[in-house]
């Protein structure tokens, strides 16, 4: 007697071959049988003119903070995710001095969009050290399972203190401390150690993260001391500024630790094509038997721009200022005043100093208005706020100014900030195809106020399996071994991500015809009634973890099998 089997449904099992119409059973929360299965089950469920694939695989999030305090771990779960794992980009909450709480929601919250008095309310401080954050997070009840790497600049301060925070070289000694740190967290269950090497990421106080430019011998020793557990990954982003430089650190890190290296891949505007530059480097340093990824993203990485947002083309304007802590319905009345318009649109034609900055609100040609029922996230130029300028005679800054008063100040725009030279989204259809990259870079849990890439399974198989319309499709049967099977395995969980016996029973049941992305939405549901973007999803009929129903439909059944995945 199986615990459960799932008959009749097309089986995508996540390894890459081609689907077929088959059962799936279950028992104790593996999987012990594919195929035509016979005999019976506590539980069946009829499949029929469904996908079966297994759970989704999320291997960049940052919901450090929210596994403190929801057990649902939405958006997410919306989105068929059975596995996530946090800590990436150097940031976390552990380990920590008592002392140190404070500096750790500065940071999370500056790098991260997660507002402080969110993190103050929810984030619980059961811990010091990294074993002992690890076991709270075991003990906390959750939907899904949930892995931590240990992060750079925790570890930094944990040793080093006011001097790790203000980026002073570390001593030998300091570097001990620190392996040992890394090491103990490997030992305990830490997946990884990951690390920031991007100007982007501040604190609140506008204070560079403590690893932005800490010395290659830092990075090599802590890389060497992990490699010494046997297990365990690494992960970092950076700017590529030196390109050499930086892409030699990532191969010294590589070859002492003998571990698996991961790295976040962008097309910026400014130097399009040095994204292949780095991939050519990859190649050559794989070929050399060095075991080097690319974490990308499945559409571009954009943000959501509006008046509920943290930007939009006005926010940095002295008028605008003026009225931003107002409520939104109050603010809303005060731009519709003639003059408050004129000033403003007068305002924003003199652009920021900092090119990211003057990028965000001048480059109207990337500023696309969203629906209020669906996204589109491929839309030709003419759909922009620039195009809609040309085609009805009016200025873009008109024109953008006019549509964020729509719906009550609720109207939302989509600016493609990397991934999108030219209008091009082909240069995402290389990044996902090239044979090192893995699928993440979605950062759900985290910026709160302008990113809403938590949806990147459904995008992933909506999009590119489905719908596209401007440039070739991809097979379903790739789409999901790259968000499962091959996810899984670049992170070192090879106990799921397929739908072969002796796997861990993490399923989706899928109704592709009605599979859909909603509209993001700004919800006010965090703690302290804290805002954050969600975006939901249709046509997910059911997703076991472990075998356990835990959605049907969109909703939760309120069962929580989730568990802390631990390093292999």
């Amino acid at each position: 007697m199986h615990d459960l089997i799932i008959r009749g449904g097309t089986i995508i099992d996540g390894t890459g071959v081609a689907g077929y119409t088959g059962d799936v059973a279950v028992k104790d929360g593996r999987i012990v049988e594919t195929g035509k299965v016979e005999g019976g089950a506590k539980r069946t469920v009829n499949a029929d003119g469904l996908l079966v694939a297994p759970g989704w695989v999320d291997i960049h999030t940052h919901y450090d903070g929210q596994a403190s305090w929801d057990p649902l771990m939405t958006p997410s779960s919306w989105h068929g995710v059975t596995t996530a794992v946090m800590g990436n980009c150097g940031v976390g909450f552990a380990p920590a001095h008592p002392h140190q709480r404070q500096w750790m929601l500065e940071l999370m919250e500056g790098v991260e969009d997660i507002p402080g008095a969110v993190l103050q309310e929810g984030v619980k401080w059961e811990w010091e050290s990294f074993p002992q954050y690890l076991d709270a997070v075991d003990r906390t009840p959750r939907i899904m399972d949930l892995g931590a790497q240990i992060p750079h600049a925790a570890v930094r301060v944990f040793v080093m203190g006011e001097r790790g925070a203000r980026r002073e070289p570390a001593t030998e000694d300091d570097i001990g401390k620190m392996s040992a740190v890394v090491k103990e967290a490997i030992a305990a269950g830490a997946l990884g150690f990951t690390t920031s090497r991007t100007f982007v990421h501040k604190t609140s106080r506008g204070e560079q993260a403590p690893t932005f430019d800490v010395a290659a011998s830092e990075l090599t020793s802590i890389a060497k001391a992990l490699g010494e557990t046997g297990k365990g990954v690494l992960q970092m982003i950076s700017d590529f500024e030196d390109i050499e430089a930086e892409f030699n650190i990532l191969r010294d890190c590589t070859r002492v630790s003998g571990r698996p290296l991961s790295f976040t891949l962008l097309q910026r505007d400014h130097m399009p094509d040095k994204w292949r530059a780095v991939m050519q480097r990859v190649d050559a340093a794989r070929n050399q038997g060095l075991d080097i990824k690319a974490q990308v993203a499945c559409r571009p990485i954009g943000m959501v721009h509006g008046l509920e947002c943290s930007m939009q083309p006005f926010f940095l304007t002295p008028g605008y200022m003026e009225i931003a802590h107002l409520p939104l319905a109050e603010r809303v009345a005060r731009l519709k005043n003639p003059e408050l318009k004129a000033r403003l649109i007068r305002e924003a034609a003199i652009p920021p100093e900092n090119w990211r900055l003057a990028s965000i609100t001048r480059d109207f040609h990337k500023l696309f208005p969203l629906g209020s029922e669906h996204a589109d996230y491929e839309p030709t130029p003419e759909q922009s706020v620039a195009g809609i300028a040309r085609a009805t005679g009016r200025t873009p800054e008109e024109v953008a100014y006019e549509l964020m008063l729509e719906d009550g100040g609720r109207k939302k725009f989509y600016f493609p900030l990397y991934n999108y030279t030219g209008n091009n989204l082909d240069v995402v259809r290389e990044m996902i195809t090239h044979p090192a990259t893995l699928l993440g870079l979605g950062d759900a849990g985290a910026h709160c106020g302008y990113i809403c890439d938590a949806s990147y399974p459904t995008y992933l198989i909506t999009h590119w399996s489905r719908d596209r319309q401007r440039g070739p499709k991809l097979g379903l049967e790739f789409l999901i071994h790259a968000q499962t099977q091959r996810n899984a395995r670049g992170l070192g969980m090879n106990d799921r991500g397929a739908l072969l016996p002796g796997m861990k029973a993490d399923i989706n049941l899928i109704d592709y015809a009605k599979l859909n992305l909603e509209a993001p939405q700004m919800t006010y549901d965090l703690p302290t009634g804290g805002r954050r973007l969600v975006q939901h999803a249709t046509g997910y009929e059911a997703t076991f973890v472990s075998g356990e129903l835990v959605m049907e439909r969109g909703r939760a059944t309120g069962a929580l099998p989730g568990r802390l995945v631990r390093s292999a």
